[in-house]
């Protein structure tokens, strides 16, 4: 069988939705890992961050593997940290991000990665009834990883694979060891 007719029969196995979840350390890097395998068969790979200021060190790699980020936000604060005003411009702006991600669907991806989603619903920056939607309508062969804390057991029942990431010991909680670049971030 030739790389092409692999990449295809490959193709054709698509279509099951992931959740990368827990206290632990580890989910993006578990998204980035997959992004990662997926280029290297050859799938059409966007990766997009919520709630993420576009810094973080793993997307400087998907870049130079040619798989497409999208990040940022409008403010470099966390949600608990934002007035008012702040999070309604927070919450426009993810939600318009969710809408233009379900368009982007339907253009030729195979894996579609949304890094840390379960946080921007639990904050209350994008509608879950928003995201499940898009989950049961999405093409039927595009996979899906969703990143970040306690899914509800709505995303639960759409998932095909969930994965939880527990922390038994983390540094910050021990000394209070801040989050360091290419490590945590």
């Amino acid at each position: 069988m030739n790389s092409n007719d692999y990449l295809e029969r490959a193709r054709q196995q698509l279509g099951l939705v992931h959740i990368y979840c827990g206290d632990g350390k580890g989910k993006t890097t578990a998204a980035t890992g997959l992004a990662v395998r997926a280029k290297g068969l050859g799938l059409n790979v966007l990766f997009v961050q919520f709630l993420k200021s576009g810094n973080s060190s793993e997307l400087g790699a998907l870049r130079k593997l040619d798989i497409e980020v999208v990040s940022g936000q409008p403010t470099g604060k966390f949600v608990f940290q934002m007035n008012p005003e702040e999070k309604a411009v927070s919450r426009a702006f993810n939600q318009q991000r969710l809408v233009e991600v379900a368009k982007r669907s339907r253009q030729g991806l195979d894996l579609l990665i949304l890094d840390e989603i379960l946080g921007a619903l639990s904050t209350g920056m994008v509608d879950e009834e928003d995201l499940v939607s898009f989950l049961k309508s999405k093409p039927d062969h595009l996979e899906v990883v969703l990143t970040g804390r306690d899914p509800s057991d709505q995303l639960l029942a759409c998932a095909d694979y969930v994965s939880e990431i527990t922390m038994v010991k983390h540094p910050y909680e021990s000394s209070k060891t801040p989050a360091r670049p290419g490590i945590e971030y």
